[in-house]
């Protein structure tokens, strides 16, 4: 259900000592060019929380909605020989969030996490706050403390 993802993720923000405000789009935010649109801001503004697999497990990659990730990148950031995209099944297992959904932080288990630099130009950014058609604010500073992200040039160029 979900309000039950969209609770779950407030109350792990909330033991991370961080307070979001969700705010539902009915019309969905399941790309970051519809949630731009919702929300009423740059779609580089948007925090796309996409999950890869690597050597050692799944990779959380948070990245502007304006870019698309490079793989060699990712996988030079982390140190790892080859990373993929996660199907389904692995972003549910390794977040606890469905696919279009999923939060930069607060998942089911320890993830290793990049962050594009790209999303530190801006003042405000938006994520999901546990599925497509809820998000929140905040800001970079929060989203590497609460993440404890890397921050690498992962964008395709």
């Amino acid at each position: 259900m979900a309000s039950d993802a969209v609770e779950r993720f407030t109350a792990r923000a909330a033991a991370l000592g961080i307070d979001v405000a969700p705010r539902r789009f009915p019309e969905g935010t399941r790309t970051a060019r519809d949630a731009a649109a919702a929300i009423g801001c740059d779609v580089a503004q948007i925090v796309k929380s996409l999950v890869f697999v690597g050597d050692d497990g799944p990779i959380l990659a948070l990245t502007s909605g304006a870019n698309r990730v490079d793989e060699r990148k990712l996988a030079a950031a982390l140190e790892v020989a080859t990373v993929r995209k996660a199907d389904a099944d692995e972003v549910r297992g390794a977040t606890g969030y469905a696919i279009g959904g999923t939060p930069p932080f607060g998942h089911t288990a320890t993830l290793a996490v990049v962050c594009d630099q790209d999303l530190l130009g801006f003042e405000e950014i938006w994520a999901a706050a546990g599925t497509p058609s809820d998000v929140f604010p905040l800001t970079p500073a929060t989203l590497l403390a609460a993440s404890e992200a890397a921050v690498a040039d992962i964008a395709q160029r």
